[in-house]
């Protein structure tokens, strides 16, 4: 559906609605332009826009389908960007994506969101108090709404990181972990790849935007999409951090299981050797032979025990010393 649909006119936003209709020949006026928000739009919704504004068929098409990589295209004169928003979500410790689709014109801009990803009301109502900004035009608007999807993925970083503090307390805790942190690392990790593939992209489209080599972004603005594209690098920086951080939690966890399982065999093998001292006496003395010197000694069985029980008790000692008990 229509969230929003504005005029705007030396920066200032025109009083009253204006029918999609109309939206277009009011951009046309001198220092004008027409912002159109559209929410999971339904295709008859869309088409009608892409006939109102002459959007191109392709990026039609990418935007109809939608689960598109980050990118940015051009055009002729009209830019189309993909945008990946992210929420992290604590309860079920988890990053949570959705898309924006933003098609700039000369005299308009289209914001096509799929997802419950970044509000961009906020970023209108903001827009709005800072006419100066908006007298740059529908590149102004986009670069608002780039910068506040990249600030929403610091809380998501922060989550992360989190997160991995705890897996490293798992995995390196003198205790035997309840349950087998692999699994959570695992997932874990999968997150992390999926936020890198819905950011590092973006990379690129910033590059052009601030290099200033698109037309439709007049240089003034180069300096704001380099001040986004600088979080974005620390942003992509802190998750391919997280992903070899990952990557070593897994094989240390492993390297930990051998551990604990030689430990485990250690342990079982010298209960086995302590155990063997006894049932060597026992099966020397059922063997039931008639003449064995042993039988006839009056006090043979209870100096047995205490051979036995001797021998078991310094073996015991043993190897507890060496820290196999």
């Amino acid at each position: 559906m229509i969230v929003d649909c504005a005029v705007y006119t030396d920066g200032v936003r025109r009083p009253g609605e204006l029918p999609l209709e109309a939206a277009l020949e009011a951009a046309r006026e001198p220092g004008s332009f027409t912002w159109i928000g559209l929410l999971e739009p339904p295709q008859s919704e869309f088409l009608a826009v892409r006939e109102e504004f002459g959007l191109h068929d392709l990026a039609v098409e990418d935007a109809v389908c939608a689960h598109q990589r980050p990118k940015l295209e051009v055009y002729g004169d009209d830019l189309f960007v993909v945008l990946k928003t992210a929420r992290y979500i604590e309860d079920d410790e988890r990053v949570e994506f959705a898309e924006i689709q933003v098609f700039v014109g000369r005299d308009y801009i289209v914001t096509v969101r799929h997802g419950a990803g970044s509000a961009l009301a906020d970023v209108r109502a903001m827009l709005e108090k800072d006419p100066a900004h908006l007298t740059h035009g529908p590149i102004a608007v986009l670069h608002a709404i780039v910068d506040r999807v990249v600030d929403d993925y610091e809380p998501v970083i922060a989550g992360l990181d989190n997160d991995m503090r705890e897996v490293e307390v798992e995995v390196f805790a003198d205790e035997r972990p309840k349950g087998d942190p692999s699994r959570r690392i695992y997932r874990l990790k999968r997150e992390v790849l999926d936020f890198h593939r819905h950011t590092n992209p973006l990379l690129e489209g910033l590059a052009r935007l601030e290099e200033g080599s698109i037309p439709v972004c007049p240089p003034e603005l180069s300096s704001y999409f380099r001040d986004v594209a600088d979080h974005l690098v620390k942003v992509v920086g802190e998750i391919e951090h997280f992903a070899a951080l990952l990557s070593d939690a897994l094989d240390a966890n492993l390297a930990q299981v051998s551990v604990r399982q030689n430990a485990d065999m250690r342990t079982i093998s010298a209960w086995v050797a302590v155990g063997a001292i006894p049932t060597v006496v026992g099966a020397i003395y059922g063997m039931n032979f008639e003449h064995m010197p042993e039988l006839g000694t009056r006090y043979g069985y209870p100096v047995v025990l205490v051979l036995t029980v001797v021998a078991c008790a310094v073996l015991y000692r043993r190897l507890k010393r060496v820290g196999w008990l």
